[in-house]
């Protein structure tokens, strides 16, 4: 499997996951569904999807994949704050815990696979720029 095709299919994978782990904290009532929050959420994911399949191997397509993927990665830190994945905001045993708490494990996962990724594509691309031309 080709690189630039790895990256695309882990920056889906993230996103995929992105949009499910949010889905469920709307439907748990941990994010409020309002519509000023929706309306950003959905513009991330829009700019994230359009830097993935519009416009992968341009540069400003790998910034997005890169800051995307950023964010994927820091969402369970971001959880792990205080009580830790369950405990808080989540009951221990309630009714889809585990998928939350998977669907968090799965973003950081992909979100660092698809960071890394993204960094190495923006690395050979400035490095194909940078050699002379003969």
């Amino acid at each position: 499997m080709t690189h630039p095709r790895t990256l695309t299919i882990a920056s889906l994978l993230s996103i995929l996951l992105f949009s499910l782990h949010w889905a469920d904290e709307i439907a748990r009532g941990i994010e409020p569904g309002t519509i000023g929050r929706t309306w950003g959420g959905l513009l991330i994911l829009f700019i994230w999807l359009y830097g993935t399949l519009a416009i992968p191997e341009r540069r400003w397509g790998l910034v997005i994949v890169l800051l995307g993927s950023l964010l994927a990665s820091g969402v369970p830190v971001l959880h792990m704050q205080g009580r830790g994945l369950v405990g808080g905001r989540i009951a221990i045993g309630s009714s889809g815990a585990l998928f939350w708490v998977w669907t968090n494990i799965a973003l950081s996962a992909s979100g660092t696979m698809s960071l890394a990724l993204a960094v190495r594509a923006l690395w050979n691309l400035t490095a194909r720029r940078t050699q002379p031309r003969t």
